[in-house]
């Protein structure tokens, strides 16, 4: 878990990059067509069905698609806009938002004192966004929207039935962020012709960010789901680490702050989750 959040993190950084010299809309199609192709090759390797009769009758597979393409549009734009750090900050909501949606959405019980967790999260998040102060940046609203999205992604998850490979859905999903960037075309202006160097670049995201998620596929299959996922926050470390020395960003002190408080948050509701199965 830990080896695939500094991969994402380092994918996030290579996007944040490649955002300086083309539109964000053809880096998702260049990542989601490249993406899917390598997913494919490697679902053909392990001869895991690609296209299935059930995917465009599955209206739950249809929407998870949809929410995972809308939460790569708003987070990839963010990363074009605001500081690498300030959204990987606020990526870390996700677990909290899912606690929340399961509560509000499926009707799932959250007892008080991970309702108390969550709502220290969204402080968290507040000080991160700084709303009301002269160093709020609308554009981090963006990053909190695909957030959103991710964390409905998510949840929509939790309710595909298990004879769905994983595989499948993750390449249907780089699929939607292709989708996600030609919707963008308009909004982005003209593609530009990449420089050898940025071919490297492209391929090295897409490596990356596709072998990541193999990791996280097998530290959830291979590993105590509940012990694990806190290791999911280490990808905010990675992220700091990468925008301070490569980028020279410089998160300021409210930021640290309400990042460390939605780890907490988020730490606090693992265990207490794990305690409640645990009874």
């Amino acid at each position: 878990m830990t080896l695939a959040m500094a991969g994402f993190a380092l994918q996030d950084l290579i996007h944040k990059m490649l955002t300086n010299f083309i539109p964000v809309s053809q880096l998702m199609i260049y990542f989601g067509v490249f993406s899917a192709i390598l997913l494919s090759i490697i679902a053909k390797i392990k001869k895991v069905p690609v296209i299935t009769t059930t995917i465009f009758s599955n209206k739950l597979i249809l929407l998870r698609t949809f929410t995972d393409m809308l939460g790569a549009v708003f987070i990839i734009t963010a990363i074009s806009l605001i500081p690498l750090s300030t959204v990987s900050a606020i990526f870390q909501a996700i677990p909290l938002l899912v606690t929340f949606g399961a509560a509000l959405i499926f009707r799932e019980t959250v007892g008080w004192r991970r309702w108390a967790a969550v709502s220290m999260g969204f402080v968290g998040v507040i000080l991160i966004l700084k709303p009301g102060l002269d160093s709020f940046q609308p554009s981090s609203l963006l990053a909190l929207l695909g957030v959103i999205f991710l964390a409905l992604r998510d949840l929509l998850t939790r309710r595909v039935k298990d004879d769905m490979p994983s595989l499948t859905l993750s390449i249907y999903a780089f699929i939607g962020v292709a989708l996600g960037g030609i919707i963008l075309i308009p909004f982005n202006g003209y593609f530009v012709i990449l420089t050898g160097p940025q071919w490297l670049m492209v391929i090295a995201t897409t490596s990356v960010g596709c072998f990541s998620y193999l990791f996280v596929v097998l530290a959830t299959r291979s590993g105590d789901v509940s012990v694990i996922a806190p290791f999911r926050y280490t990808r905010l470390i990675f992220a700091l680490i990468l925008a301070v020395s490569v980028l020279n960003e410089h998160p300021d002190n409210l930021t640290l702050l309400g990042a460390a408080i939605i780890i907490a948050s988020g730490c606090y509701t693992f265990w207490r989750e794990k305690v409640q199965r645990s009874q």
